[in-house]
């Protein structure tokens, strides 16, 4: 089977939302895109979530929440299908970004905070189409819901960004969502190492560069030159079949850039328990999307071009408690492998 499709493949506050601004996929000729330019699968993890269930051990997982969250995947996957299709018959790229993270078997976040088997993955295989072929298999570095079949039929591209900036970036973002109520305070703990870790990002690399041949090999981005280095970006759409003329590097600055959804914001879509997960949806990403939506165009005072962890690690222990600072310092030092090995892969002039 061969589709045009890209799949890019994020983690938070690597300024993938912004790299999606400045491509402009709504004027891209030859692309098809959700209105979000991708989060097909956000559903999918916020309901893998709710109450910490994914970060608690495989076993105390209740046949009722595993069949809820198979579920929901499959919704997505079924959603994402339907935009591939379209693509399809409009002879067009699909392209979509995904926090990678997102796209993982549930399982694994158990096997990473308990060291649990794999004995669970299975529940959480989800079934493609028949058109991906008759066989599903699962190789070491497929982390993912989706059989190998399914995924080879994407080109896979990532952008990264240092530690050191993500990590505290997001530490500052998850306690507005606490503070909102949109995460519990006892849900932190799992939400912050599961997500302050490049583990996903790189074993998906990995897996693209074992599992695609020499023409479609993933594409990977570093947010530092997103930010200083255009000229990078337009050989990246070079090379992802973008059309480098549409790239926009300003834009028109949204009035209401303070982080809450707008008023009107539609609640009605509730879980079991009554909470407004429409609203508390549109609440996170608000939070996260608060820096991008109060700017008009690249900011580049938030990315200097030099570095240094310790330095940012004192600043770290002026900012937060101890407890809270040793736990940034040792996230960003053990992630930082990942990320140079990553790094000295991106695209380059």
């Amino acid at each position: 089977m061969t589709l045009r499709r890209l799949l890019l493949v994020s983690y938070p506050r690597t300024a993938s939302n912004l790299l999606l601004k400045i491509l402009a996929l709504a004027d891209q000729p030859n692309v098809v895109a959700n209105e979000q330019g991708g989060y097909f699968f956000m559903k999918a993890y916020t309901t893998a979530s709710k109450d910490g269930r994914i970060y608690k051990p495989a076993d105390h997982w209740t046949t009722e929440e595993c069949d809820e969250v198979r579920s929901t995947f499959q919704e997505c996957l079924n959603e994402l299908e339907e935009y591939s299709s379209r693509a399809e018959k409009e002879n067009k790229m699909l392209v979509t970004k995904e926090h990678a993270f997102w796209l993982c078997n549930p399982m694994a976040f158990s096997r990473m905070i308990y060291g649990t088997n794999g004995s669970y993955d299975s529940l959480f295989h989800l079934q493609v189409p028949a058109t991906y072929g008759p066989s599903q298999t699962f190789s070491p570095n497929n982390e993912t819901v989706f059989p190998d079949e399914y995924l080879r039929t994407w080109r896979l591209a990532f952008i990264i960004r240092h530690p050191a900036l993500v990590f505290p970036s997001f530490y500052r973002a998850m306690m507005k969502m606490v503070a909102a109520g949109v995460i519990k305070k006892e849900e932190l703990p799992g939400v912050l190492e599961t997500n302050m870790s490049l583990k996903w990002t790189r074993m998906l690399y990995d897996y693209g560069m074992e599992h695609n041949d020499s023409d479609s090999k993933p594409l990977l981005l570093d947010a530092h030159d997103v930010i200083h280095n255009p000229a990078v970006i337009t050989r990246f759409c070079e090379l992802a079949g973008l059309d480098s003329k549409k790239l926009k590097f300003e834009w028109e600055k949204k009035s209401d850039a303070s982080g809450t959804p707008s008023k009107g914001t539609p609640v009605e879509q509730r879980d079991a328990t009554g909470q407004d997960v429409r609203f508390n949806n549109q609440q996170a990403h608000a939070i996260m999307l608060s820096s991008l939506a109060g700017s008009s165009g690249v900011l580049k005072d938030k990315a200097p071009v030099i570095l240094n962890v310790t330095t940012e690690a004192s600043k770290w222990r002026e900012e937060f408690d101890e407890e809270t600072s040793l736990l940034l310092e040792k996230a960003v030092l053990a992630a930082m492998p990942d990320y140079e090995y990553l790094k000295a892969q991106r695209v380059q002039l």
